[in-house]
């Protein structure tokens, strides 16, 4: 099967579309730009939404649902949103069909025009706070904490299974406050709740920083992200939570009284992740023979596949594997055990490799005799006999060693690609040559922004969070800077 995929030094970008479609996550869709997920893709989508929102509702959010369309009129009242927008937004502006009167088949009914046009939910900042100034009126109604799962369509012309498409799968937070105070510390709350989730259960490293003005959200005064690094050393934004001020309560007149009975507008937040993280989980840890998931995150934990002559064989293996199974349930261990006899054993070898199962297990009735099972572990693509005896046990070790050590790797190559550059040739240089991070110094400027980006594809991924004062020369113009900021071509 690994023959089938792309090798990553060859295409990278090839390599990644390879693995989606042979490993099952996801397939084409005859809607242009939009993708199916595949069960095994969205099993492994469902164990990040499980945890996450878990993590949400731990700290007090709430789960609501708000419609898919949204009034024209509503995203024009915040003038940043609508520019940052206006160009992928698709519209509604008919609302019935009608067989063509030459019969050659159905047409949009001309008669059926709507009033206003609908905007198919490009976020849903406009649609929810023109829903909270009905919902808030005191500070008693603060702070109001909503998370929303749902997709939302953006009109992409460059698409790529998980990273891009026209419609994805996201959760979105939305929540109001008192003070500014409050919304920032649920901004920054939010944001280190995205960051050990990426570290923790992802395996994946994070840098957390503040977005640049050029890169901010629309309609934000600070955006704060999670920026990862891929194996082809370009950097994947993971996750955002925005500081949106008042800015979204000013357009839909959201006020409440205070203590003193005084009215003022309330302060918010809005922050959000997406399916896009099965594509960075795919990307951060995959090799040329399939997947690497890490175990916490993975649909199946763990496979058992006999290896048997005859029904007395397959007897005494499905004697010793029953009672095994109720084991690594016990554990809450997600196992499989594939006896289908359709497929021989090495075509099921192959193919838990390329889903990247983290362990497998293989019994014979020769191990039976010795009381072993040869266990391989997917991630170092290492076997060895162990003991049946206390088995499960053995293996709930083994994935949590399997789980750090994923994480270590990719540490490892993102510490690596972290690479400081102080003048403009060595800069292009290292993202040609290297890629990765490239901690450089900026001027501050938007004008001198979009020319390093114009000039080298780079983006600033993010200022770093406690980033140390450093006096310095911008990579480009030379003018005076105060610190280095990341640099990175991106996803």
């Amino acid at each position: 099967m690994s023959k089938e995929i792309t090798a990553r030094e060859t295409d990278y970008s090839q390599w990644y579309n390879d693995l989606i479609i042979k490993a099952g996550l996801a397939d084409y869709s005859a809607v242009r730009g939009c993708m199916v997920i595949k069960p095994y893709g969205f099993a492994l989508w469902e164990n990040m939404q499980s945890q996450l929102d878990k993590r949400f509702k731990e700290t007090g959010h709430q789960n609501a649902y708000f419609p898919l369309f949204i009034p024209k009129s509503f995203l024009s009242k915040e003038a940043a949103h609508v520019e940052g927008f206006a160009k992928e937004c698709a519209v509604v502006t008919h609302y019935r069909l009608k067989n063509s009167e030459d019969g050659t088949g159905i047409i949009v009914d001309p008669d059926a025009k709507l009033e206003e046009e609908l905007i198919v939910r490009p976020t849903s900042e406009t649609i929810i706070w023109n829903t909270y100034k009905t919902w808030i009126q005191s500070y008693r109604d603060l702070p109001l904490l909503i998370n929303q799962w749902a997709n939302v369509v953006r009109w992409e012309m460059r698409t790529r299974l998980f990273l891009r498409t026209t419609e994805f799968l996201w959760q979105e937070g939305h929540t109001a406050h008192a003070t500014a105070q409050e919304a920032i510390d649920e901004t920054m709350q939010m944001l280190n709740i995205y960051a050990e989730f990426a570290e923790e259960w992802m395996a994946m490293p994070v840098i957390k920083g503040v977005k640049s003005v050029n890169e901010r959200f629309a309609g934000a005064v600070d955006t704060f992200c999670i920026e990862a690094m891929m194996q082809d050393g370009k950097a994947l934004q993971a996750g955002t939570s925005h500081f949106l001020g008042q800015n979204f309560a000013k357009a839909f007149d959201v006020k409440f009284s205070d203590k003193e009975n005084k009215l003022d507008y309330v302060w918010a937040t809005s922050w959000g992740v997406s399916t896009r993280l099965i594509g960075a989980l795919v990307m951060a840890h995959s090799d040329d023979d399939g997947l690497v998931l890490p175990p916490k995150l993975a649909p199946i934990q763990v496979v058992i596949v006999p290896i048997y002559k005859g029904e007395d064989q397959k007897k005494a293996i499905d004697e010793k594997v029953i009672p095994l199974m109720e084991d690594f349930k016990a554990l809450g261990v997600s196992v499989k055990y594939d006896d289908d006899d359709s497929r021989r054993p090495g075509w099921k070898f192959a193919e838990y490799e390329m889903k990247g199962v983290p362990v497998r297990i293989a019994m014979g009735a020769r191990d039976l005799e010795n009381n072993v099972a040869e266990v391989a572990r997917r991630d170092k693509k290492s076997k060895e006999s162990v003991s049946l005896d206390g088995l499960a046990n053995t293996i709930w070790v083994l994935l949590e060693d399997i789980q750090n050590s994923i994480y270590e790797k990719a540490k490892t190559y993102r510490d690596e690609h972290i690479t400081k550059a102080d003048t403009w040739d060595e800069f292009v240089k290292l993202l040609d040559e290297k890629g990765g991070f490239i901690s450089a110094h900026w001027d501050g400027t938007a004008d001198a922004e979009e020319k390093i980006k114009e000039l080298s594809k780079a983006t600033i991924r993010c200022i770093p969070l406690n980033n140390p004062i450093e006096e310095g020369k911008d990579i480009l113009t030379g003018k005076p800077s105060k610190e280095r900021v990341l640099f990175a071509r991106a996803y």
